[in-house]
C-alpha cells in the first residue's frame, strides 16, 4: 500500500515583543528576524512634494504689488503732462486768436500815433491795450535797419545801395506780430541790398589835331 504525500511541517515563528505568556519582553535571539524600517528609495524622497515657503511667496506677491504701482504711477504722471501741454496749448491758440483779431486796432493806433492823432483819453486806452496784448505774449516786429528775413518779412519794395552791408529792412508799410513762436502776421517792408559804388568813368582822350 502507498504511503500518502508527506507535507513538510508548517514553521510558525512568533515574532511579537511581548511574551502572551509571562508578559515580559522577549530578547531577540540572534539570526531572529526583527520587525525593521523599511528601506526609503531615494528617489521617492526626491518627488516628494515640497511645502511652499509662506515668506518667499508673501515677497513675491509685494514685488508684483510694488511693480504694478510703479507702472501706474508713471502712467499717471505721463497722463498729467500730458493733460498740462494740452491745456497751455488751448489756452495759448485762444489767446493768439484774440490777439489776432485785435491787429487791425493796433494798426489804426500806430497810424494815428504817426499822424499826432493819439492824443488824451484816445491814448490811455490805446496804452492799456497794447500792454495788455504785449503781456499777454503779443510781440511786434519790422523796424528800420533789421536784416531782412524771408520768414518773418515780406518784401513789397526792393532797392539798391553802398551804404548797407547786405539785404536790410529800409522801410516798415505794416508792422508785424508773432505770439510765441507762432508769427501771425508777416512785416510788409522795403528792402535794399547792397551794391558797390560805381567806378568813375575815365576822361574820354583828346583826339590829336594834324
Amino acid at each position: 500500500m502507498t504511503a500518502p504525500d508527506e507535507h513538510p511541517p508548517v514553521v510558525v515563528t512568533d515574532r511579537r515583543r511581548v511574551d502572551p505568556e509571562t508578559g515580559q519582553v522577549r530578547t531577540p535571539e540572534a539570526g531572529t528576524d526583527v520587525d525593521q524600517p523599511e528601506p526609503v528609495d531615494a528617489e521617492v524622497v526626491d518627488a516628494a512634494p515640497v511645502e511652499p515657503d509662506p515668506a518667499a511667496e508673501l515677497k513675491a506677491q509685494l514685488d508684483e504689488r510694488t511693480s504694478d504701482l510703479q507702472r501706474l504711477t508713471a502712467e499717471y504722471a505721463n497722463y498729467r503732462k500730458r493733460v498740462e501741454r494740452d491745456r497751455e496749448l488751448v489756452v495759448a491758440t485762444a489767446k493768439a486768436q484774440v490777439a489776432n483779431e485785435l491787429l487791425g486796432v493796433l494798426d489804426d493806433v500806430e497810424r494815428a500815433e504817426a499822424h499826432g492823432d493819439l492824443t488824451g483819453a484816445f491814448k490811455a486806452v490805446a496804452d492799456k491795450l497794447t500792454a495788455a496784448l504785449r503781456g499777454s505774449g503779443l510781440e511786434s516786429f519790422g523796424h528800420d535797419g533789421e536784416a531782412f528775413d524771408p520768414s518773418v518779412h515780406e518784401a513789397v519794395q526792393h532797392g539798391t545801395s553802398p551804404d548797407v552791408s547786405g539785404p536790410t529792412v529800409t522801410a516798415v508799410l505794416r508792422r508785424g506780430y508773432r505770439f510765441g513762436e507762432r508769427v501771425l502776421r508777416p512785416a510788409l517792408v522795403a528792402v535794399t541790398d547792397y551794391e558797390a559804388p560805381a567806378s568813375e568813368s575815365p576822361a574820354p582822350a583828346e583826339e590829336s589835331g594834324d
